[in-house]
């Protein structure tokens, strides 16, 4: 058996030639080629499609488990003069609704920002654009030391083409000015204190955030800024109050004994006699 995903055709019978009557009327002979194949699953008859002159498929529904809208195809075939066709290839084809796997792509294409994990190795392609060749030490400790300081000692450094790939993302990105947080926001990370200048071709549009309740090491477009930035004023009112609020809920309601409130009668006349008495005397 020959499962395949090309090779055979499946389009409908109306859009190929009609084909020859030798070659149409052997529809038993495809089945019986499929059931002496012995992989089952042989369903309803689909129709019949013409190839060329002296070939044409015959289709039936494929009943496989895990082969949901394919097709089994049968090639037959039949000299211009003969009077009986022969089978010459069977194919196991994903119908216009089967479940097939996507394209496959290579690896390096598949990768994407934020794939990268801890002890993973990702090399540059070779020739990439973003890269080109850097200072070449020369041996001479003054000179190589010197061009060190410059920033020259590796050997390959972003080229303009890198540069401005990297710019781009960053505008466009979560710490760029088209931004939610950067519409909404007072100032531009330019003119706040928290922001730390890049060095190189980069230094007037992007530096890095060194606020921890913000944007805290991120590369952020000179023109991005939040509410953290460093001239924010609160405004009038705000922070705690003086006092603290009155909480009704803290009072507690005591009931008072029911001894007490049947012996309150007598004891306030025994305070009026004792009254009367000091009176008298």
């Amino acid at each position: 058996m020959v499962r395949q995903t090309g090779g055979v055709s499946v389009a409908s019978s109306d859009e190929r030639a009609v084909a020859r009557p030798v070659l149409t009327d052997a529809v038993e002979l495809a089945r019986t080629a499929l059931v002496q194949l012995q992989e089952g699953g042989v369903g309803d008859y689909l129709g019949v499609t013409s190839e060329d002159a002296c070939a044409a498929t015959h289709r039936f529904v494929a009943d496989l488990p895990g082969y949901r809208g394919w097709q089994w195809a049968v090639v037959v075939a039949a000299d211009p003069e003969a009077d009986h066709a022969t089978v010459s290839e069977l194919a196991l084809l994903p119908g216009p609704d089967a479940l097939v796997a996507p394209e496959w792509i290579p690896w390096d294409q598949r990768i994407r920002p934020g794939d990268l994990s801890a002890g993973d190795l990702l090399a540059p392609p070779a020739g990439d654009p973003r890269l080109v060749p850097g200072y070449v030490a020369t041996g001479d400790p003054e000179i190589d030391e010197a061009a060190l300081e410059l920033g020259l000692g590796r050997k390959q450094v972003m080229s303009l083409e890198g540069r401005v790939d990297a710019a781009e993302r960053w505008h466009d990105g979560d710490y760029g000015p088209d931004s939610e947080m950067a519409k909404a926001a007072p100032s531009t990370c330019g003119l706040c204190g928290f922001y730390l200048p890049l060095a190189g071709s980069l230094h007037a549009s992007f530096g890095v955030c060194g606020n921890e309740m913000a944007a805290d090491g991120h590369v952020v477009d000179a023109t991005y800024g939040c509410g953290a930035h460093s001239d924010t004023l609160l405004p009038s009112g705000a922070g705690s109050p003086q006092f603290a609020a009155y909480d009704d809920g803290a009072v507690e309601m005591v009931e008072r004994a029911v001894a007490e409130t049947e012996n309150e009668p007598e004891a306030a006349a025994e305070v009026t006699e004792a009254e009367e008495s000091a009176s008298t005397s």
